[in-house]
């Protein structure tokens, strides 16, 4: 299981990645992935909507299961993955790369400081 120092993490097991100065990149995390087993769909169906921080921006379905996705800072919705439509699985095989689900403008970049650093998700997964 993969923790990349270079994202933050919230407690609902979403990853932030801050990519200029009001854009973030969001997706779930190894652990996610793996807690919740083969992912079978993801239905985004926020862009263009802007959400408070832990606001449902989507679910993702499992074999097993669904869950909400939350939104880790306030922000806008600006652009959704789009290979995740006929590819679900991306999000098992790379959570932090081709598996990435939204992008967000965000209304305050220094929120994302306030998330949890790489060492304290591990900590608190285990």
């Amino acid at each position: 299981m993969s923790f990349p120092s270079e994202l933050k993490y919230t407690k609902d097991h979403e990853w932030v990645k801050l990519v200029d100065d009001k854009t973030a990149i969001i997706g779930i995390t190894d652990f996610a992935q793996g807690e919740l087993g083969d992912i079978v769909f993801v239905d985004i169906s926020t862009v263009g909507k802007s959400l408070e921080s832990e606001e449902v921006f989507g679910t993702v379905e499992a074999v097993k299961t669904v869950s909400d996705l939350f939104l880790p800072v306030a922000g806008k919705v600006v652009a959704v993955n789009d290979a995740l439509s006929n590819n679900p699985e991306l999000v098992n095989n790379d959570p932090y790369g081709e598996g990435w689900m939204v992008k967000v403008e965000v209304n305050n970049p220094a929120d994302i400081d306030n998330l949890l650093s790489s060492e304290a998700y591990q900590q608190l997964v285990g």
